[in-house]
């Protein structure tokens, strides 16, 4: 019985349409939701760049869903800025918020002119950033220095129960890092080998907690419609790592794009106008072992996908409300707050 939730991509749609979509998801039957965190779109053609916090705020306060982020603290975010973050809402909307901690795109972190690191530079900085943001939420004072510097910073209002701290990764090798502090996995459609990979590598480490997968699609029930909405908006998502990592405008990805064709879209795109192919494709991944499924419609157009799959697909899945997000790695605080110098 997966939980079926509806992935919300702020460099496409217009925040307030966002909004609009996402409590209709609620109507139709999706019990659970995500977002993007972006500054800037994929393509000059998505076009958007609504702030994920505000968002997320004003989604948990007009729905009774649950949600998740993807977020990647370190250069643009503050790891202390990520803590408050998730401590409010935690707070305010308590087990129903979990965030996805990565080591993020150049053509979201550049914007503060500093240097984008090499990768191994990366994964170590985010390492830091899940240990000051671990030891804040748990009421912690903390001071380190390292690849992000802190000062004596403490949070003082924070939710009865640490939200989710979810690892996301593409590669076995990510996966396997993650483990050690991940309160789940999140990765998103790839060929099955590849996601049978992925997960052994976390499970084998030692990971715990769910198993999350988003799932990009395509639907109009025209057939030649789906595959020119996903050629159109998703083209530029192709890229596997390092490219997506490192391009760091959206004219780049616009520019490296221009020659994908449709059919290698249809590579990373789940593209059919039959929802029966749709409800087969979502039955898998729940086969494989995963616990949520978040599916993301391509278009810009969310309501006739959401109308379609409401009473097409999600019936066929015998869907399910996930559990609390709730840490299964909690630092616990102690009973006087001390500085935590972390190494």
């Amino acid at each position: 019985m997966p939980v079926l939730g509806f992935h919300n991509s702020h460099e496409q749609i217009h925040p307030a349409e966002l909004l609009r979509a996402v409590q209709h998801a609620e109507e139709v039957g999706f019990t659970a939701a995500m977002c993007s965190d972006h500054l800037e779109p994929w393509s000059e053609r998505q076009g958007e760049s609504g702030f994920a916090w505000s968002w997320l705020g004003a989604a948990l306060a007009t729905t009774n869903l649950p949600f998740g982020a993807v977020n990647a603290p370190g250069q643009r975010y503050h790891p202390v800025i990520v803590a408050q973050a998730i401590a409010t809402l935690g707070s305010m909307f308590p087990g129903r918020f979990w965030v996805a901690l990565g080591s993020g795109e150049a053509m979201n972190e550049h914007v503060t002119g500093h240097v984008w690191p090499r990768k191994e530079l990366r994964d170590a900085r985010l390492r830091e950033c899940v240990d000051v943001i671990r030891a804040l939420l748990a009421g912690e004072e903390v001071s380190h220095e390292g690849l992000v510097t802190v000062d004596r910073a403490r949070i003082w209002t924070l939710p009865e129960q640490q939200p989710a701290l979810i690892g996301p990764a593409v590669t076995a090798a990510t996966a396997r890092r993650h483990a050690e502090w991940a309160d789940g996995l999140v990765t998103i459609n790839q060929p099955h080998e590849t996601l049978r990979e992925v997960v052994a590598a976390y499970r084998d480490a030692g990971g715990q907690g769910t198993l999350t997968i988003q799932v990009h699609v395509s639907w109009d029930p025209d057939p030649e419609k789906a595959m020119a909405i996903a050629h159109d908006q998703w083209r530029s998502n192709v890229f596997p790592p390092p490219l997506c990592w490192d391009l760091d405008t959206t004219k780049s990805f616009d520019q490296a794009s221009t020659h994908v064709t449709p059919e290698a879209v249809g590579e990373a795109v789940r593209v059919s106008s039959d929802l029966g192919q749709h409800a087969a494709w979502l039955a898998e991944y729940a086969d494989l072992g995963f616990d949520q499924i978040y599916l993301h419609h391509v278009g810009k157009e969310q309501r006739p996908f959401l109308d379609a799959f409401g009473e097409h697909v999600l019936p066929q899945l015998d869907v399910s409300a996930p559990a609390p997000a709730v840490a299964v790695h909690p630092r616990r605080p102690e009973q006087t707050p001390q500085p935590a110098i972390l190494p």
